[in-house]
């Protein structure tokens, strides 16, 4: 019992301590972002001056030639051809708009976590057919806290490098939002059922 208290104290403490090193790093990167904004509120605006063109000095003795802009004329015949693989295009994403949906994905699971885990965790149970301490509980919230981050930004990822930006930002959280709300209902069954037999409390044979 001792031995299990000690454990879950020490998980605890990495867990805070992970906690502190990533409001450091959100911090870090809200302080670059104000930065950047701050720039660019300093900088001058670009001022062009008035541009006077002088057509009546100009003098054409012959006009020859064909003048091409972007297409020629053979090209128009494949105009149905002529599209952009947006796939093949590696835009990159605005810092920003990452911090933004990282933490709005977040934000959503932290709700879940504190609503339907605990529905989650007995349904599990009853499942198995078995009885844990209620420590285990507690245990399994944080250990998922703990790589939450990680795993929204594996998503997304994924997200990005499946090319899928015809997507908008919602659809695409709410998949992402859906697909983590599916690992941890698996991941809570899996760890119930995978703890030593000596852990589980009248398991059905």
């Amino acid at each position: 019992m001792y031995a299990g208290l000690y454990q879950y104290l020490t998980r605890l403490h990495l867990f805070v301590e992970h906690q502190n090193n990533k409001i450091a790093r959100l911090e870090k990167m809200v302080l670059a972002l104000q930065e950047d904004v701050q720039a660019l509120k300093e900088r001058p605006p670009v001022q062009i001056g008035n541009i006077e063109y002088k057509f009546d000095q100009l003098k054409v003795e012959t006009l020859e030639g064909t003048l091409n802009i972007g297409l020629n004329p053979t090209d128009l015949e494949d105009i149905d051809d002529f599209s952009v693989d947006q796939k093949t295009m590696n835009v990159p994403v605005p810092p920003n708009q990452i911090f933004k949906r990282t933490i709005k994905i977040e934000t959503a699971i932290q709700q879940y976590l504190e609503t339907d885990l605990e529905t989650i965790y007995r349904d599990a149970k009853e499942k198995l057919g078995i009885q844990v301490e209620d420590s285990y509980f507690a245990f399994i919230k944080e250990d998922i806290k703990k790589q939450l981050s990680g795993r929204v930004a594996a998503h997304l990822k994924d997200q990005h490098v499946a090319g899928r930006s015809e997507e908008t930002s919602k659809e695409a959280d709410d998949q992402i939002i859906e697909l983590l709300k599916q690992e941890i209902q698996n991941g809570v069954y899996l760890f119930l059922k995978n703890l030593p037999d000596n852990m589980k409390e009248g398991k059905e044979e």
